[in-house]
């Protein structure tokens, strides 16, 4: 599960932004308006004004915008200092913040420990990203005690709130019965929630649920749709498996150059096993029925 957890930690910055609904008159206000507008330069000199104040949701923004070297050169240690500010004040997206520039060493020496620190405060707050976040060091264990146990439940905190990486987290605890009672069921619906939200990994690893009958109803036609939802934003493996889906006419009608373009694809993005299957459908077509599945893949862009 570790490469997982390595590609899904939430590396984002969270900009401050006022709650929906919520029209307040005030200078922070107006340097959003002028931010909005275009003028980061300005938006960054109001911002700092009301900074220097003390207001928490400007320190937030001005070490997003040092962070992302809008409206002023960038500069994570200038990051750091500001979502330190914020973080001071109890504020979780500035914790939040703040754990994931040590996380990643970004303006600050980079430090698991103090990166679960400031996750667990913001965590503790309800923050989402955060908790998912301090979920995958403990089923790392990097700064913080490994606890599949502990993981598994700042999975659920998160994933209750629609963190999508977290309800694949929380998937794959089910799946291996890691910190949870092993479920595929359980596994299905994390998946399918997670899936339903664009999660790449998730499509294709409900596409095998479906396609193996596991935790859900076997359904070729189920597989091949998730596996194409994936393979269309451009994940190799379902690449793969959608190619094979062509080729052998499973939940879709057999079409050797869409199975030769989808596979074509996967391998020239490194599937080996691709490689295989790709050179084995081209032998049984037509000079033309290749050329035309190639230009397919040439002209393929992820959506």
């Amino acid at each position: 599960m570790r490469s997982h957890y390595a590609n899904l930690v939430c590396a984002m910055l969270v900009s401050a932004t006022l709650l929906p609904g919520v029209v307040v008159a005030g200078p922070f206000e107006d340097a959003t308006a002028t931010l909005d507008s275009g003028d980061a330069a300005t938006a960054f000199r109001l911002f700092q004004q009301i900074a220097d104040q003390g207001d928490a949701l400007a320190q937030i923004k001005i070490g997003a915008m040092y962070a992302e070297g809008q409206g002023v050169g960038q500069d994570y240690t200038e990051a750091a200092k500001w979502f330190r500010r914020a973080a001071e004040q109890n504020n979780p997206r500035a914790q939040f913040n703040l754990g994931t520039m040590y996380q990643h060493g970004q303006g600050v020496t980079q430090n698991y420990v103090e990166a679960a620190k400031w996750y667990h405060l913001s965590a503790e707050q309800g923050y989402p990203f955060a908790q998912y976040n301090i979920g995958v060091l403990h089923a790392e264990g990097n700064g913080a005690a490994q606890s599949n146990d502990e993981a598994a439940k700042w999975y659920r905190l998160a994933a209750e709130q629609g963190h999508p990486g977290a309800q694949f987290s929380l998937a794959l605890s089910y799946a291996k019965g890691l910190g949870v009672p092993q479920s595929d069921a359980e596994a299905a619906r994390w998946a399918r929630m997670a899936a339903d939200q664009g999660h790449v990994i998730a499509q294709y690893n409900l596409g095998i649920m479906h396609a193996n009958g596991r935790g859900v109803s076997q359904s070729d036609v189920e597989a091949a749709k998730w596996y194409r939802l994936a393979a269309e934003r451009g994940y190799v493996l379902a690449q793969s498996s959608l190619g094979l889906h062509y080729a052998n006419g499973s939940g879709i009608p057999r079409d050797a150059i869409q199975a030769l373009m989808w596979l074509t694809l996967a391998a020239e993005r490194g599937d080996s096993k691709a490689v295989i299957e790709r050179d084995a459908v081209a032998r049984a077509m037509s000079a033309a029925d290749i050329f035309e599945a190639k230009k397919l893949a040439k002209e393929w862009k992820p959506k």
